[in-house]
């Protein structure tokens, strides 16, 4: 008994004293413990998603990749999966499985033994407590501090908080953070279609992330996703067929999810600065925004192929500047070979070395192992160049161009499995966008041959003269001012004194010929340049440089002549959009590239279409799919016939009617004028300068420039729907080449373009707005039309200002630009009548 007593003293000594120590370690340890309780506003860092006008990911902007997911909205089996690898007693303990402990200590013992790495025993608690509050210290100061916390937060937070933070936070490999981040990094798909297998491999990442993903692993990863499929089916998770099934299926990654992305990257560049200038770094790269943007996956593809065949075309015209690189001898040249470093932008372009050349192909190697050749034909292009201009003979074998040892970039020719062409990387660039002239939603924009190669966007970065591309405005401009299209402008030389020891100013027409009397239609059509100019000189050019602010084109343009011409700089996005405004109809818009943006909780934080709309809040179809798009009915008419009715599940029409939403566009031009020079531009396609675009067969209409010496090449059209812009030189201005022209630069790409653009569209014709008076002219002279004039078109006139037969011409003698009779024009000054603009637009008599 007294040994019984003994005992019971020393055992009640011996808790009081581990009490104290415990008690003690608590006062201890827990004075410098974090404050816990942010967890429980805590949310991650999550990535910023960037989608497509079709719902399709154009990008992703995160410090971490992470898509948050709520916990009641992550399957059942994603949950067991990690609760099964990682603590099985999650839902029994408070926070410490002492049980796990005690058993990690005896293990440990013998770890230390074998100087080996001692295991942990930590909950998910513990980890979600180390990742948040700690850090990653081998010390047992650490290790107590993270068992306070962890029973505190057990007695804060519920199981499912802590699974919430646990799965969204935790790192799981390849750039991953979360469960959700990593189920579309690993097997493209969300985590309700993950299958168990797929559930148990996310489970067996936290042991190793940076491991079991890679190919040299893979039977390891197996392994240990094997494992844990036991784990949950020891749990009771899951079946033992279930199991076996999960074990039997093959551990494969797909892959397909980057095929998803859209190409778009100067776009998408364009979105990032839009939302950082919005609303800051922090909020852009952390903040979970989901962001739809104006982008047509399948306009922005043809845009990219238009204006990348473009470039390359033109670049062969400028002839070959040699080989990527040399190999000297071919002793190990496949090796020497792969580490030749592709050139920027050649993308899919793959290096080949010459083995040998003979007169008709040039025989490849490539890294791999694989061979082909290149056919003389697609040799012929490949003349020998020097600053940009052909200075080799014509091509007349495989010798001329290449020799053995020359590393190339090729591409394979799709009609024979082991033929391949010559490729460069273009010097030349370019941009191309697309606008909705109605809304001024970017629908595609590529800002040069490459991101690759600079991400300077030539879309809305680079500044460059228009050319004659600025011409229609000048032509807007003198119909505002009373001309018409059948108004007479002397076509003939023309100077302008620049001042004391400049000398004359003469600009010219690109053939260097003057043809006398032309209607403006026929200035514009064939771009007569001293047309424009003794136009400008009569109007003013005060009221050209007002009409290139209202349309946006330039916010400071100069009072000078030679602006007329297009010598003024502008981009290639605000010239697009002035042309948006002319098709449609003289009505301001301002291009966007963001229709809307959500906060992580799915509220809408921004919309590019704020205009107000009562009737529109209370309809579902609206609610559930918010639209940029300003003119909606087409898609609320559809919605409205496929609603169901309270009474029947089949789809029935809904009595509501279709919301009306003002237009709150500003009007910047007289709608009729604005028409005149839609028409006249739809001459330059049909007769004029971009003749070649008839081919389409849809109403198309647009302006050719080239600025001198071929520095620049544009094209800017719009069919009544779409305007687009094409910008084609080089960075540091230089010649494009002898009579390279928007002509023959840019209208094939915008060809190119349309052709995908308007496949399926039908051929509607350019919209004519009330208050004009259609009547049958020749174009050639602006008269009236004789009956049986095979060549009349309908022209059109503000009421009054119809031809009546009688003409007179603008002209510019010695006293200045005035109006003649058509008689009068080659007769000296002194027999001219007086020169008085009085009469232009009145009627009889008047400028026509």
């Amino acid at each position: 008994m007294r040994f019984l007593g003994l005992l019971f003293t020393g055992l009640v000594l011996a808790a009081v004293t581990a009490a104290g120590l415990i008690a003690w370690g608590v006062l201890y340890f827990g004075r410098d413990l974090p404050d816990y309780s942010q967890l429980a506003d805590y949310r991650p860092a999550v990535a910023t998603r960037v989608h497509a006008g079709d719902g399709r990911l154009l990008a992703e902007f995160a410090s971490e990749k992470r898509v948050f997911v709520p916990i009641e909205a992550i399957p059942k089996r994603v949950v067991r999966a990690f609760v099964s690898a990682e603590d099985q007693n999650f839902f029994k303990h408070q926070g410490v499985d002492w049980v796990a402990v005690a058993r990690a200590m005896v293990t440990n013992v013998r770890m230390l033994a074998e100087d080996r790495r001692p295991i942990g025993a930590s909950t998910i608690t513990q980890q979600v407590t180390r990742h948040f509050l700690l850090s990653n210290e081998l010390s047992y100061q650490r290790k107590i501090k993270e068992w306070l916390l962890a029973y505190r937060i057990e007695q804060a937070m519920s199981k499912d908080r802590i699974l919430e933070l646990y799965l969204n936070e935790i790192f799981l490999g390849n750039r991953a953070y979360g469960v959700a981040a990593a189920a579309l990094n690993y097997f493209d798909k969300p985590l309700d279609e993950l299958t168990i297998a797929e559930a148990a491999f996310l489970a067996s990442l936290p042991k190793a992330p940076d491991r079991y993903f890679r190919e040299r692993f893979r039977d390891d990863a197996i392994a240990r996703r094997n494992y844990v499929i036991g784990r949950m089916q020891e749990d009771g998770y899951i079946t033992p067929e279930e199991a076996q099934a999960a074990v039997a299926e093959p551990l494969t990654f797909r892959t397909g999810r980057d095929a998803e992305f859209v190409k778009a990257d100067y776009f998408v560049e364009e979105v990032r600065r839009e939302l950082a200038r919005m609303y800051g770094e922090e909020t852009l790269y952390k903040g979970g925004l989901s962001v739809r943007t104006t982008l047509e996956p399948e306009l922005q593809g043809a845009a990219r192929k238009a204006l990348r065949d473009g470039l390359k075309s033109l670049d062969r015209r400028s002839g070959w500047r040699g080989p990527v690189a040399r190999l000297d001898g071919f002793e190990g040249w496949r090796d020497r070979l792969a580490a030749v470093r592709p050139p920027a932008g050649a993308e899919d372009w793959p290096l080949a070395a010459v083995l040998e050349v003979v007169d008709a192909e040039a025989r490849l190697g490539f890294a791999d192992g694989s061979h082909g050749s290149i056919p003389l034909d697609e040799l012929r292009w490949a003349r020998r160049a020097e600053k940009g201009e052909i200075v080799g003979p014509a091509v007349k074998s495989a010798k001329d161009v290449l020799a053995p040892g020359d590393v190339v970039m090729v591409e394979r020719l799709s009609e024979k499995k082991d033929a391949y062409a010559l490729r460069q990387i273009p010097e030349v660039q370019g941009a191309l966008v697309a606008i909705d002239p109605h809304t001024g939603r970017v629908l595609a924009m590529v800002g040069g041959f490459s991101s690759d190669i600079s991400v300077f966007n030539r879309a809305t970065q680079a500044q460059r003269q228009p050319g004659s591309a600025f011409k229609p405005f000048v032509y807007l401009a003198a119909l505002d001012h009373g001309f018409t299209p059948s108004t007479l402008v002397l076509d003939a030389p023309f100077s302008l004194d620049q001042g004391p020891g400049l000398g004359k100013w003469r600009p010219s027409n690109y053939t260097d010929r003057f043809y006398g009397p032309t209607p403006l239609r026929i200035g514009i059509e064939k771009s007569r340049n001293v047309m424009t100019v003794r136009l400008a000189q009569y109007i003013g050019m005060d009221a050209v440089v007002d009409v290139a602010r209202r349309f946006g084109i330039t916010d400071n343009l100069p009072p000078q002549l030679s602006m007329a011409l297009g010598a003024g700089e502008t981009t290639v996005m605000r010239l697009t959009a002035a042309y948006a405004m002319l098709v449609n109809g003289g009505r301001k818009i301002t291009p966007s590239i963001i229709d809307r943006v959500q906060d992580h909780t799915g509220r809408t934080v921004f919309r590019h279409d704020d205009r107000p709309c009562a009737g529109c809040s209370g309809l579902p179809w609206m609610a559930a799919e918010p639209t940029g798009d300003a003119f909606a009915a087409q898609r609320l008419q559809a919605a409205r016939a496929a609603a169901p009715t309270a009474d029947t599940d089949a789809a029935a029409p809904v009595t509501m009617p279709v919301p009306v939403v003002p237009d709150t566009r500003e009007q910047v031009a007289d709608p009729r004028t604005v028409y005149q020079v839609v028409s006249m531009l739809e001459g330059v396609v049909q007769r004029g300068t971009a003749a070649r675009l008839r081919e389409l067969g849809k109403p198309l209409a647009g302006k050719t420039g080239t600025t001198n010496d071929s520095m620049d090449a544009w094209f800017v059209g719009f069919s009544p729907d779409l305007a687009v812009g094409v910008f084609v030189g080089y960075d540091q201005p230089r010649s494009l080449g002898d009579r390279e022209t928007g002509s023959s630069v840019a209208v094939p790409i915008f060809r190119d373009f349309m052709q995908v653009a308007l496949k399926n569209a039908p051929a509607t014709p350019f919209r004519v707005p009330p208050g004009l008076r259609l009547v049958r002219v020749d174009p050639e002279t602006g008269r009236p039309a004789a009956t049986g004039n095979r060549k009349a078109i309908w022209e059109a006139f503000v009421p009054g200002t119809e031809p009546t037969g009688d003409q007179t011409v603008l002209d510019g003698g010695d006293q200045g630009a005035g109006f003649l009779p058509a008689s009068q024009i080659g007769k000296p000054d002194a027999q001219r009548p007086p020169q008085t603009p009085a009469n232009v637009g009145t009627g009889t008599g008047g400028v026509y």
